[in-house]
């Protein structure tokens, strides 16, 4: 398999197309709570348990993210035959591969908060003061 990475565009086209296959994944895996659940789906896991473990999650933003993931082969939702009906979430391969991934975009964002957060606050000092000569 080539893995060698794909020509750019011609600078006059754009980089990614409306039709590029990777919008819609970007878009799916880099939402926040896609995310963390991600993050917290170690082994098989309630809903009830994801949710405790996302602080600040409403029940129907968690059920479309689970829906979305599922949909995306990421996750796989299984029903469990006990009384009352339970369901368990877990990664599927493709979810498993994302892993790796994930985990070092996660360890950056740790890594590099403090400066993050530095950017922001010299930025928003910056704004305040064209908000007023404006």
């Amino acid at each position: 398999m080539d893995t060698s990475p794909s020509p750019l565009p011609p600078p006059s086209m754009p980089r990614f197309s409306v039709d590029c296959p990777s919008r819609p994944i970007l878009d799916q895996v880099a939402d926040k709570w896609s995310m963390m659940v991600l993050a917290v789906l170690e082994r098989p896991t309630r809903f009830n348990e994801i949710k405790r473990q996302l602080e600040g999650v409403t029940q129907r933003v968690l059920t479309q993210t689970l829906r979305r993931l599922e949909r995306n082969g990421l996750i796989r939702r299984q029903v469990l035959e006990t009384s009352p009906v339970g369901v368990e979430y877990s990664l599927t391969p493709l979810g498993e591969s994302f892993r790796e991934p994930f985990t070092r975009l996660y360890e950056w964002t740790v890594a590099h908060s403090d400066e993050v957060l530095s950017a922001q606050r010299e930025y928003d000092a910056r704004s305040s003061g064209r908000q007023g000569a404006a």
